[in-house]
């Protein structure tokens, strides 16, 4: 009877690959965790020895209860909901503006000449300038509150798009023209695949200006959402309040931006770079 002690190590070695790569899975996220779990772990006890009162910047204790009472009084839900959904609204409109105006200016050099320098001087212009002008057009409910999420979405949407476009090598365009491709099949087959890494990046952005412009929509007379939560304890001198609603802030931050790399991520297996190696 013989023993094939090659196969044997073979086997030995792919249990080990599964074996971290299932370590992986879980260590990264635990590693993202790390930083601010040490930072309010320190300030948790910082406060517990009495080296600060923690009333302008209560300690996580204080914040966690907080957020345990907004949830049993069911007034964090109504709040969460609102947020998301202006957010979502904002975000679709957004990147639907965006996406179009970006693919026209960049694939067409005219619409581009037209186009850009209106864009771009729009773009300077501060989220807050368009608040009272909103309010005018649109009111103080919904409409403008989405309205101005959609305008923080639109413009690195369109200049991801654009820019992708414009970086796309000349030599694989002419690879497409060789064998004769039609428009359709040049951007299904060439332009998609090529802009596609940068258009996920854009929308990345676009997500977390959408984030940060609800905050100002949010100020335009709104009785619930996140914004409203801060106002709220910005008036009343809540400052555990104001902390909670940040936090929540940045956790549902995250959780949309992971969503929208779950997603893209079975589009970008193709992709042979050094950030998908682990490298970084």
């Amino acid at each position: 009877m013989t023993v094939d002690l090659p196969a044997l190590d073979q086997g030995d070695a792919g249990a080990r690959r599964a074996a971290a790569a299932r370590w992986s899975r879980f260590a990264r996220p635990a590693l993202g965790l790390a930083l601010p779990v040490a930072l309010a772990l320190g300030w948790e006890l910082v406060v517990h020895l009495g080296w600060s009162n923690g009333r302008l910047v209560p300690p996580p204790s204080k914040v966690f209860a907080t957020i345990m009472e907004l949830a049993k009084s069911g007034e964090l839900t109504r709040h969460i909901l609102a947020t998301l959904w202006r957010v979502g609204a904002g975000f679709v409109l957004g990147v639907v503006a965006g996406t179009i105006m970006g693919a026209i200016s960049g694939y067409w050099g005219l619409a581009r000449r037209l186009l850009d320098p209106t864009v771009q001087a729009l773009r300077a212009i501060p989220s807050i300038a368009w608040v009272p002008l909103f309010i005018l057009w649109l009111g103080i409910f919904e409409t403008s509150k989405i309205a101005l999420i959609a305008v923080g979405v639109f413009f690195p949407v369109y200049l991801g798009v654009m820019g992708a476009i414009l970086s796309v090598d000349r030599k694989v365009v002419e690879v497409g023209r060789v064998f004769r491709l039609s428009g359709f099949a040049m951007i299904r087959r060439i332009l998609l695949p090529a802009v596609l890494p940068a258009y996920v990046v854009s929308l990345r952005v676009g997500l977390g200006l959408g984030w940060m412009f609800v905050v100002a929509a949010e100020f335009m007379g709104a009785s619930e959402g996140l914004g409203y939560l801060l106002i709220d304890g910005q008036q009343l001198g809540k400052p555990a309040q104001i902390l909670a609603a940040i936090v929540i802030f940045a956790i549902l931050g995250k959780l949309t931006d992971w969503l929208i790399e779950v997603a893209a991520a079975p589009l970008l297996r193709w992709q042979d770079a050094f950030g998908a190696r682990g490298g970084a």
